[in-house]
């Protein structure tokens, strides 16, 4: 059994990372990179997990894993009831749409997406991980969480991605007042490099957070003077989505 967990600690830290080096993985998780290489090249005769070119060897999650995604991810209510907002907001902002769902208090989880149209634009893979701290979406969660789950995740230790990357919980928890007053959560190049995004909240019936809607721009077409709009359109696509 700990065998079994170790290897999937390794594929999870993969997504988590990708694309990644064996050195790189066995740092993070702290184990002999012979016993990494040996679980990867398990992963990789079983299609779960891929290798990249170049000079490095890196390693990223192979298709295989999208097949076993659960009906919730694929064609689920959630899934079904975005598909007509999203690509309405990519219409309308001509930026790539992403839906996320939180994974408990553990990550957001990219479950689809909608690519605008323009040569230069963002990309993440479905399946894709990210933090609720530094991330559109993740805030977006976040500031609809209950208090022992905002708890949970903001008692952590938050890791520091870019230099305006929020760590300290007391400014988390006033930015997450102010998602819910405007409506919607904003990540300007706190997670990835020189990439910017909009979220808003999708939510059941009783105002818990289900998932989450955003729009991801280059910094470059980042323009503030068009914040609210956009923020407004995002909140208005996943009032549309919510139940």
């Amino acid at each position: 059994m700990n065998s079994l967990l170790k290897s999937l600690e390794i594929l999870e830290a993969v997504s988590q990372n990708q694309p990644v080096s064996v050195g790189v993985l066995a740092r993070l998780l702290d184990m002999p990179k012979s016993s990494v290489q040996r679980v990867l090249m398990t992963f990789l005769e079983a299609g779960w997990l891929r290798q990249t070119g170049g000079d490095l060897t890196r390693w990223e999650v192979g298709a295989r894993i999208l097949g076993v995604r659960p009906a919730a991810l694929r064609g689920g209510a959630l899934y079904a009831a975005a598909r007509e907002p999203m690509r309405e907001l990519r219409e309308l902002t001509n930026e790539t749409v992403h839906l996320s769902i939180p994974d408990g208090t553990k990550s957001m989880v990219l479950i689809d997406r909608a690519d605008c149209t323009q040569t230069v634009r963002t990309f993440s893979p479905i399946g894709d991980l990210s933090p609720f701290h530094a991330t559109a979406t993740g805030l977006a969660v976040l500031a609809y969480m209950s208090e022992a789950e905002v708890e949970e995740i903001l008692g952590r230790d938050l890791p520091k991605f870019s230099d305006t990357t929020p760590c300290d919980p007391a400014e988390i928890r006033l930015e997450l007042e102010r998602i819910r007053k405007r409506g919607y959560s904003i990540n300007l190049s706190q997670y990835r490099r020189a990439v910017c995004a909009i979220g808003a909240a999708i939510t059941d019936s009783d105002g818990g957070p289900v998932g989450s809607i955003c729009i991801s721009m280059p910094e470059s077409r980042y323009e503030p003077k068009r914040l609210k709009e956009w923020g407004q359109a995002v909140a208005k696509a996943a009032a549309a989505i919510s139940v």
